[in-house]
């Protein structure tokens, strides 16, 4: 019998084995199911539980995290900073307004770019609660002009297949090869059998959010079982592979800095 299949008094802890946890934070990777994210609460979202999936406090170079917007919630007002942000809608709907754009609707799969300093809100006018993965990072210039805001939906986007892997399709959210753009957001789609030609060992860092599916991950050394709305970051160079597990498509929402050369602190 698994522990799922007891039917137990609301309130009650599901019976298992206690503080077992598929959950692993380690030098240059982490894995974070969605229920061992804790609560956090922010000045400038009111009616809005925030969930911190990666920050510079885990060793990232960006910050993402889920917004829960319950109805009526979202930005105080509207405001800006120097960061830039990039908004993915799970589940839901919320207006998002740029400065310059206007309001506009987001409903699940909907989402947008913010370049830095840009002000913007967004606000939750629905009866349900909405799921919004948000991302920021600071901005890093190279003389080009930033990027203009982008708002569009995640069947407006072609999906290709850079080297003619069957089964394997990557979904570009940001203009592919922009080199105003320091960074992409993809989505990457794997059939039942397919997987990566080659273990990964690569400068990029990445956060990883599994839109659908399950499957396998190598990280490191270590291999790690991921489902629906798990989290990975991946430091840079950290070792890493995928394979799809289930009878469905796999698909995940994949950042990465791009298109900048190497610094020297």
């Amino acid at each position: 019998m698994h522990p799922r299949d007891f039917k137990i008094k609301p309130g009650r802890i599901m019976p298992g084995a206690f503080g077992h946890n598929r959950g692993v934070v380690q030098r240059n990777y982490a894995v974070m199911p969605p229920e061992g994210i804790m609560d956090s609460y922010l000045p400038n979202y009111e009616n809005t539980i925030v969930r911190f999936q990666a920050a510079p406090a885990l060793g990232a170079r960006f910050a993402q995290a889920m917004l829960h917007i319950a109805p009526g919630g979202g930005t105080v007002q509207p405001f800006s900073d120097p960061l830039q942000r990039f908004f993915y809608v799970i589940g839901g709907a919320v207006e998002l307004d740029i400065d310059g754009l206007g309001p506009q609707t987001l409903e699940a799969d909907g989402f947008a770019y913010i370049p830095p300093g840009r002000r913007f809100s967004i606000r939750n006018h629905g009866s349900e609660e909405a799921r919004v993965l948000g991302l920021k990072k600071p901005y890093v210039s190279i003389g080009l002009e930033p990027p203009e805001a982008i708002v569009s939906q995640r069947s407006a986007v072609e999906k290709v297949n850079h080297n003619n892997t069957e089964g394997r399709t990557w979904e570009h959210l940001l203009p592919f090869g922009d080199l105003r753009f320091d960074m992409e957001m993809n989505i990457l789609s794997f059939a039942p059998g397919a997987h990566f030609p080659d273990v990964e060992t690569h400068i990029m860092e990445h956060g990883l959010f599994m839109l659908e599916g399950q499957g396998m991950y190598l990280l490191d050394t270590d291999w790690h079982e991921v489902w629906q709305d798990d989290f990975i970051w991946m430091g840079p160079y950290c070792p890493q592979l995928f394979y799809p597990t289930g009878w469905t498509t796999s698909a995940y929402l994949l950042y990465k800095d791009v298109n900048r050369d190497v610094t020297f602190d």
